[in-house]
């Protein structure tokens, strides 16, 4: 228990104090996100949280977790130290998408081959238990470069990505200190209490975005905790033990992981790059709604905690039917969302419409006057 109170007190102290000192820094040297079409802000803001994050995180990963049984906290620190930089670089003078994803796979092969972190078992799914070595060095791949990606690309709004982060972090870290495994706990523990620190001055209106320094580093460790979730939940050392599994694992990381598989796949089958930029993800609709920013992430964090309480409520049902049915109820979710911003947008255009012909009329009701005057 000390570790993870120290972890969590030094994680976020030091991130708190560091974001003030980034914020000038940015200010001075001008290294801010701009503003575009596709971005909600209007004003240049700092965009190198994600150097108090990583600061926090790893420090207090560290210092806290403990000297023995640990064999594997130095490929992942060296897979967060590759995806910093990846992400520091991209914040800092952009990088192609090419090279971005290149360096996500470099780390995920130091965490796959060095780091162990291999999915073996599917925990029932699809009547799928043990897994060949190949399928699971792939479907691990696959998992990694799709949850590091889900929370950069689900960071569009003040304090959606940190809140989020913090709730799949959160969860994963309980599990883990429940069942006595302290290394991933305290990593766990560091991240959200950074996280927490950061929230400070992003929560809306944001003082400092995270970027993808930040970003990225969430959706590794929480790549890394998901996969060792699924692993480990039939650990004879693990007294926690959970039937649908990878079901609950998915639901913790529903609202990012779904929202990001959705764009991917509604982007390739429009033949276009699953990296490309554009406005559809759910914040984006949220947004479209005249919603707030807070009021976004808030709904998005709501939602995300229904998913979690759904799956540990149906937890008996299965491994199979609970991903089935957190499925449909994501997909009931989005397409509501996108039935009320299309139900919107014609109000919109006919309330334009009708201020059109209303100021059409109002000319021709002045012009026989006009002409009688003359």
């Amino acid at each position: 228990m000390e570790n993870i109170l120290m972890s969590g007190c030094l994680a976020f102290f030091i991130t708190f104090f560091a974001i003030p000192i980034i914020i000038q820094v940015a200010k001075d040297k001008k290294l801010f996100d701009e503003p575009d079409q596709r971005k909600v802000h209007k004003i240049v803001i700092p965009n190198l949280g994600g150097l108090g994050i990583f600061a926090g995180f790893m420090i207090a990963t560290l210092l806290c977790v403990p000297s023995v049984n640990n064999d594997q906290l130095q490929y992942f620190i060296a897979a967060a130290t590759v995806i910093f930089f990846l992400g520091l670089k991209d914040d800092i003078l952009i990088l192609s998408v090419t090279k971005k994803f290149l360096g996500q796979i470099l780390a995920a092969i130091i965490l796959i081959k060095l780091g162990g972190i291999q999915l073996s078992n599917l925990q029932g799914f699809l009547g799928i238990y043990q897994i060949t070595d190949l399928a699971g060095n792939v479907l691990s791949l696959f998992a990694i470069i799709v949850i590091t990606n889900s929370f950069n690309l689900i960071d569009g709004v003040d304090g959606l990505a940190g809140s989020l982060g913090i709730l799949s972090t959160l969860c994963f870290g309980v599990y883990f200190f429940m069942n006595g495994d302290l290394t991933l706990a305290v990593m766990a523990f560091s991240l959200v209490f950074s996280l927490a620190g950061f929230l400070i001055y992003n929560f809306p209106p944001a003082k400092i975005f995270m970027g993808d320094t930040g970003s990225l580093l969430i959706g590794l460790v929480n790549s890394i905790l998901f996969i060792k979730f699924i692993n480990n939940s039939d650990a004879a050392a693990y007294q926690l033990n959970l039937y649908a599994v990878p079901a609950i694992a998915f639901s913790i990381l529903s609202i990012p992981l779904f929202d990001t598989l959705r764009v991917f796949g509604s982007r390739v089958l429009n033949r276009r790059s699953p990296f490309s930029p554009d406005r559809n993800h759910i914040h984006h609709i949220l947004l479209d709604l005249g919603l707030s920013q807070k009021q976004t992430t808030l709904i998005c964090l709501s939602a995300n905690i229904i998913f979690i309480g759904m799956a540990v409520i149906l937890d008996n049902i299965g491994t199979t039917p609970l991903i089935g049915l957190l499925s449909l109820m994501a997909g009931l979710f989005t397409g509501s969302i996108y039935y009320l911003r299309s139900k919107r947008k014609i109000e919109l255009f006919e309330t334009i419409s009708e201020k059109k012909i209303n100021t059409s009329h109002k000319i021709f009701s002045l012009t026989p006057d006009a002409v009688e005057m003359d």
